[in-house]
């Protein structure tokens, strides 16, 4: 996603056996008991992805309220000269961190395509000088090591 863990997220996965809904994360002793969640590093999140699973749902940033449906869509043969983890397909770009959601980013893209736009110029500096919302390159994403991840966000 390009999204650098800065806020809390956490997947809805159904568990198939018992058709519960499982709740895995990030935990934060300051949410409520009824909506904790399993640590998510103590389970593989893809073994609840098979051709006959329900979709997950993936929340990203609970004041922004990111929401992505997950899918298995199957598997392929691995290549000898692929390197793994890898991105196959995408579309369009990433929102940037703490844009304000669906809604604020709906509102920066309008207001950068607009010179005229009074938030235009302060806009484009925030974003780095520019933002192409249709680019998308799937040679181009990298996947981080999860253990060089774990450090950035959690042993600052």
């Amino acid at each position: 996603m390009g999204w650098q863990d800065h806020h809390l997220h956490e997947f809805l996965v159904v568990d198939g056996r018992s058709g519960t809904v499982e709740r895995i994360g990030i935990p934060d002793r300051e949410v409520p008991e009824d909506r904790s969640c399993t640590a998510g590093w103590t389970v593989q999140v893809t073994d609840y992805f098979t051709f006959s699973a329900s979709p997950a749902l993936y929340l990203y940033d609970f004041g922004d309220d990111w929401q992505h449906v997950l899918m298995y869509e199957g598997t392929s043969s691995a290549e000898e000269s692929a390197t793994y983890p890898r991105c196959i397909s995408g579309a369009r770009r990433c929102p940037p961190e703490d844009c304000g959601g669906a809604h604020g980013y709906a509102e920066l893209l309008t207001a950068i395509a607009d010179p005229d736009n009074p938030d235009y110029a302060e806009l484009l500096a925030w974003l780095g000088g520019g933002f192409d919302p249709m680019a998308f390159d799937a040679a181009a994403v990298t996947f981080d090591d999860p253990q060089k991840r774990w450090k950035i966000a959690f042993e600052k």
